[in-house]
């Protein structure tokens, strides 16, 4: 099957205003015009992905992509003095560390190559094909986030390519041998198209630097797709696609259709094999795909990222739900997620105004719509995990609103009909219930009071408001409530009046939206279109405030945020053509529009805000107050700055939750995150995993030091990897540079870790803070192991030549060294520190590598055995070698890939290191 459209998902990709992404409109290039330093590519196909089972998961199956249109490619990868032309003529900073302009310009993220396109594009008098409202640096002036941002494929102008744009130009006559890999490079970047050009005319395609290409990472189908662009956004995880291989990849594993690194890639990643070629020109019909394998023409965009929304609520536990009127589906953004990606539930339900549950856990939502008298069927669906929606089993019910009693019960308000409600009988007609829900499930229904009252409830039970023509309020008398003996009065003169909304913060005011009638005309002093002022009135209907909508724009779907201190307003706006294309939030304050969302047709948003807790946080012992805006805040919602920082939040909500718990740490890389399961150690033992992904050597080191001695009272082992072939770096990773740019750790730091004492509430204030949710459900329940399924060891491939020893045994040492004083530290705290080299593949006896990342064979024993001999000196350590050079019992089921463990291989792994400490008789007293 072909994709051109699929009905069910067509979003509309408008331009977002932007901070430093302004376009112009110039000359347009026609299609056989020559582009100084680009060829020419016609139209044609390729084929992105292969079936070949010794690939990794989101590289298959092959997916074949038709290109309807010509584009332009850069003959090279940009270069260092490319790079800085461009960012001297542009005005912005330029960080290349080349030694000569040739080079290919390196160690820039994906927003970096965005901005370098972007200033390309205006240069040449060109629309820009990105747009964004709000950048963050870091101090080296490297793009960490585009707050807003957004891909405009119909934008003629200079960009990166997409993955089968860039497939289908290296795929015409693809040439290892003409790049620059470990076989030939020395490990150093070279010169662009120093190795010489492909038959087309490209150089460098399979080697010297890896390339940015434009997609978000996507699943691949067995099907063709025309105009594919990738995935609509990152997902949880926010991950990007890199192609290529570069100086330091084997040639025997460099290919086209590889499409990440050794570790995942973000829109913030930045290596130093890592560049990008420009592509120009725009993609017309472009597709986007998701991950169900539904194509959609568009997308819709958060414009505000969690540190805005913050700043705007105060809180970080921000839901926002909304319909996406295209698709018919109910679709929510949750900012407690660091990537931000638009989720859509209720397939196959026509649903309308979404409502979350008071405790962000629910959401609620209707088959009907406010206005007009049909039947309608309220469902509720799970937020927390994929389930079927939860139908309530009554004739008629519409505008579910949720509410807690003063009996601690949670309700559904709702109302039999939401049409029209000018006429008196007719409404009356209509009746108001409730209904209780509680572990899932609804109890009976109850009726409240007859006419349909869709606005809200208060919280004190004495006012409720509606609006679907005329805008009604019941009104409890002294010592009363709304079911008993109750007024029914109408307000705003019974002009015309809907999108009523009743505050829940206590001050009972309605809001709404009228037709530009008598009424609102004289408050406002002045005449205005329908929907064009969002009026507020008290909670005895006198109007007290009303909001301009901006410029171009009227208000729709009107509600007050959840929030029980000072509510905010979200709404939607509609442009002169009636599109719903933006959610706002909206400070009822200072009367400020902060835009959210953008799409096609966005309607009946929703904020839900976690309600705040007047109690500071803090110890009870003390006076000390944590700071809620630092404590915990070991993840940066505005961009990443370090690999797998995601991770290191979760681990750090171990190291604060278990602390008074574990007796047993594994530290380390990879190899033990994904090869050693803590729920295995049998009692009285009780393991947490803090490694992470990458960790380095001289890393575990700080962590150990600094987090985990001084706090782990109840400590006795520490198991930590000792893979030789990756000590080849030396860095301190998140703890020595990026620390900065995540508050908890500078808070950390600023208050020497807290070694005198941790205070009470940093655990909770650590849940509580943001992550990623794929990575929180793969952890939480496995306090820090991350399970992989079985694959097999695969190709014995050395990413690094085995002779890496010769020009960084200095860096060998160094690790050599913190190995000691890890041992030592560990001795002074009476903790038995346990030294494991991990398995890898079996293979690499036929190579003359020790394993993936290298050290020859030759050299490997003598390493070995020099770490082994500190087992002499130190009685506290123990070397556990479960590699033996290949010569392991570690089957092709129990890998994951050629040097990690799948689950398989962690169990057996964890259940022989479990076996040796019970071994060792050690005293778990105090």
């Amino acid at each position: 099957m072909i994709f051109r459209t699929i009905p069910l998902l067509l979003f509309l990709v408008t331009f977002v205003a932007c901070s430093n992404s302004g376009s112009s409109h110039s000359h347009e290039q026609s299609s056989d015009e020559e582009i100084e330093g680009m060829l020419l590519l016609k139209s044609g196909s390729a084929t992105i992905g292969s079936n070949d089972k010794s690939f990794r998961a989101n590289e298959r199956p092959a997916m074949s992509v038709l290109l309807d249109y010509d584009f332009y490619l850069n003959v090279h990868e940009v270069t260092c003095g490319e790079y800085a032309e461009v960012a001297k003529d542009a005005g912005f900073k330029t960080f290349a560390k080349c030694d000569n302009d040739s080079l290919p310009i390196t160690d820039v993220t994906y927003y970096d190559a965005v901005l370098f396109a972007n200033a390309k594009s205006k240069l040449n008098g060109h629309d820009t094909a990105y747009t964004y409202s709000k950048p963050t640096f870091d101090n080296d002036g490297h793009c960490t986030n585009l707050e807003g941002f957004a891909f405009h494929a119909d934008a003629k102008a200079f960009r990166l390519p997409t993955e089968a744009e860039w497939v289908y130009a290296a795929t015409r006559t693809w040439d290892v041998k003409k790049s620059w890999n470990s076989s030939n490079s020395k490990y150093n970047l070279h010169k662009v198209c120093s190795a010489g050009s492909d038959s087309t005319g490209f150089c460098d395609m399979a080697g010297n630097v890896m390339e940015w290409v434009n997609d978000w990472m996507g699943v691949f189908r067995d099907t063709t797709i025309i105009n594919y662009v990738g995935a609509p956004d990152g997902g949880e995880l926010g991950e990007r696609v890199v192609k290529g291989g570069c100086y330091s990849s084997s040639d025997k594993e460099i290919n086209p259709y590889s499409r990440g690194d050794v570790y995942t890639v973000t829109s913030s990643t930045k290596a130093e094999y890592i560049g990008f070629r420009l592509a120009f020109g725009n993609i017309p019909n472009a597709l986007w795909m998701g991950k169900e394998g539904s194509s959609q023409t568009s997308v819709v965009t958060p414009l505000a990222g969690s540190e805005t929304v913050k700043a705007l609520t105060g809180a970080y536990n921000v839901k926002l739900a909304f319909r996406n009127d295209v698709s018919g589906n109910i679709a929510y953004i949750d900012y407690m997620n660091g990537t931000l990606s638009v989720k859509e539930i209720t397939k196959d339900i026509d649903a309308y105004h979404p409502e979350i549950s008071p405790d962000g856990k629910w959401i609620a939502y209707c088959t009907g719509i406010e206005g007009v008298s049909r039947k309608s069927t309220i469902y509720i669906q799970s937020l927390e995990e994929e389930s079927s929606p939860i139908k309530l089993d009554v004739e008629k019910a519409a505008i579910p609103r949720w509410r807690v009693l003063e009996t601690g019960d949670t309700v559904i308000i709702f109302v039999t009909d939401a049409g029209n409600n000018k006429n008196e009988a007719t409404f009356k007609s209509a009746s108001t219930w409730q209904v209780s829900f509680a572990n899932g499930k609804f109890g009976t229904p109850q009726k409240l009071f007859d006419g349909a009252y869709h606005g809200g409830i208060s919280e004190d039970n004495t006012l409720t408001v509606t609006g679907s023509r005329v805008l009604r309020a019941r009104i409890a008398k002294t010592n009363s409530n709304l079911s008993q003996n109750a007024l029914d009065t109408t307000w705003y003169n019974e002009d015309q009046a809907c999108n009523v909304s009743l505050a829940q913060d206590r001050t009972k005011r309605t809001l709404f939206l009228d037709f530009g009638g008598k009424t609102g005309k004289d408050f406002v002093g002045k005449k205005y279109a329908t929907h064009e002022q969002i009026f507020i009135a008290d909670s005895t209907g006198k109007l007290i405030q009303s909001i301009k909508a901006p410029e171009g724009y009227t208000f729709d779907h009107t509600e007050w945020t959840t929030d029980n201190i000072q509510s905010s307003i979200v709404a939607t706006l509609a442009n002169i053509n009636g599109a719903h294309t933006k959610i706002v939030l909206i400070n009822p304050v200072d009367s400020s529009i902060t835009e959210l969302a953008e799409g096609e047709e966005l309607w009946h948003p929703n904020m839900w805000i976690k309600k705040k807790n007047p109690e500071p946080i803090g110890t009870l012992e003390t006076s000390f107050k944590l700071d809620p805006d630092s404590a915990g805040m070991y993840y940066n919602p505005s961009g990443s700055n370090w690999y797998a920082d995601d991770e290191y939040r979760y681990k750090m909500e171990f190291l604060w939750q278990y602390k008074d718990t574990a007796n047993v740490v594994i530290l380390g890389s990879s190899r033990v995150f994904f090869g050693l399961n803590p729920l295995l150690f049998n009692k009285p033992y009780y393991a947490v995993n803090l490694s992470v992904e990458a960790m380095e050597h001289k890393a575990a080191y700080h962590f150990l030091s600094n987090y985990i001695l001084p706090h782990m009272k109840k400590l006795k082992i520490v198991i930590k990897d000792l893979d030789i072939d990756r000590w080849f770096t030396v860095s301190s990773g998140i703890f020595e540079y990026a620390y900065k740019f995540y508050a908890g750790y500078v808070y950390d730091k600023n208050h020497n870790y807290w070694k005198e004492g941790a205070p009470r509430g940093l655990a909770k204030a650590t849940y509580n803070s943001p992550g990623i949710f794929r990575t929180q459900n793969i952890l939480r329940p496995t306090r820090g192991f991350s399970a992989k399924s079985g694959s097999r060891w695969g190709k014995p491939a050395t990413e690094k030549d085995s002779t890496w020893f010769d020009i960084f045994s200095d860096r060998f040492m160094h690790n050599f060294n913190h190995l000691i004083q890890m041992i030592e530290e560990c001795q002074m705290h009476n903790i038995t520190f346990i030294g494991v080299i991990t398995p890898q593949n079996p293979s690499y006896k036929e190579t003359g590598s020790f394993g993936k990342f290298g050290i020859r064979r030759s050299e490997a024993p003598i390493l070995i055995q020099k770490i082994a001999d500190l087992q002499k000196k130190y009685p506290n350590f123990i070397l556990m070698d479960e590699n033996k050079m290949g010569n392991h019992d570690y089957t092709d089921e129990m890998a994951m890939d050629r040097d990690h463990l799948a689950e398989k291989g962690a169990q057996q792994l964890t259940k022989r290191i479990d076996s040796l400490i019970r071994s060792l008789d050690i005293d778990l007293s105090h």
